[in-house]
């Protein structure tokens, strides 16, 4: 199904939204080994997920299987050898959606969070299994990685909104759009918002101080495909992420956070884009990745430290 309608793109909500619960509170009680999520290298909203499950040390809690990049009419699909998947042995993700509902047309997306007892899907947005991962299954990590703090939530929940319509999604509005002033609203929009970030980050290391929490992963998985792919392949044209001066360094700071790079797979990121999208890019040609080395120093970690005052 496309999320394109008429001339402007509208993601479809997300069809299943059950909630895992620490305490047994819900129909899905947080237990080892009785979840499984799927997800997609290349995809940012399922790479989010992948990020918290890496983060909190969920690996032996929670199993996870990767699909192929390259996705076709039928979906996103388990090709063999690094995709494929042990739990149910599905040839393509939409096999877990008509198990858990025949009746189900909806978009085929990932992540999804699998119940492995129940045999049907929990959650497939990725906001919400995210969240899960430092409320339900917080006393299950091995790596406990508060990424919803208390003092903050109000603040992060205002700021993950506001990040989905401005950045996360709207980089998706400008390279489906097929109204110029759509698309030209939109773009330009993105980069007030980057340009507002960029000065936020200037007297602080994250998003809300000394670590990084939801919010700045949510931006993060945007901001690492910007310059490899939604700057040319989405027209998100106006400036590179590489021309500010602490975004750029912020995004580089993120990439270098432990745990963080082994989940980037940029080949698998420009393929998925560049030739799974024939109406935007019709030859399938992989763009060239422009120069962009998030292995370069930051420097960002004396922003966290203490200030000395001086008469």
């Amino acid at each position: 199904m496309s999320d394109v309608t008429g001339t402007t793109f509208r993601r479809a909500p997300s069809r299943f939204r059950d909630w895992i619960s620490a305490d047994g509170s819900t129909a899905f009680p947080a237990e080892p080994g009785r979840y499984h999520l799927y997800v997609s290298w290349a995809c940012p909203w399922a790479h989010r997920t992948v990020i918290g499950r890496r983060l909190s040390g969920l690996e032996h809690v929670i199993g996870m299987s990767v699909v192929d990049p390259i996705r076709d009419d039928r979906g996103w699909a388990f090709t063999g050898g690094e995709y494929t998947d042990p739990v149910n042995g599905f040839h393509y993700l939409a096999e877990a959606y008509e198990r858990t509902d025949p009746a189900y047309d909806g978009r085929i997306s990932v992540p999804v969070l699998w119940d492995t007892e129940t045999g049907r899907i929990v959650n497939n947005e990725s906001a919400d299994v995210l969240r899960m991962f430092t409320t339900a299954f917080g006393h299950l990590a091995t790596r406990p990685a508060d990424l919803w703090p208390e003092p903050h939530r109000e603040a992060i929940d205002e700021l993950n909104a506001r990040l989905y319509e401005e950045v996360n999604n709207a980089v998706y509005v400008a390279g489906f759009s097929t109204d110029q002033a759509v698309y030209e609203r939109t773009v330009y929009r993105m980069f007030e918002t980057f340009d507002e970030l960029d000065a936020r980050l200037a007297t602080r290391r994250f998003l809300f101080g000394d670590a990084p929490v939801e919010a700045d992963w949510r931006l993060f998985t945007t901001l690492l495909r910007f310059d490899a792919v939604y700057l040319i392949h989405f027209k998100c044209s106006l400036r590179r992420l590489v021309e500010y001066p602490n975004l750029w360094p912020y995004a580089r700071d993120l990439f270098q956070q432990p745990l963080i790079a082994d989940t980037v797979r940029f080949d698998e990121i420009r393929r998925h884009y560049y030739r799974t999208h024939p109406m935007i890019n019709p030859s399938g040609i992989v763009a060239v990745r422009p120069d962009a080395d998030f292995e370069a120093v930051h420097e960002r970690a004396r922003l966290g430290e203490p200030r000395v005052l001086r008469a």
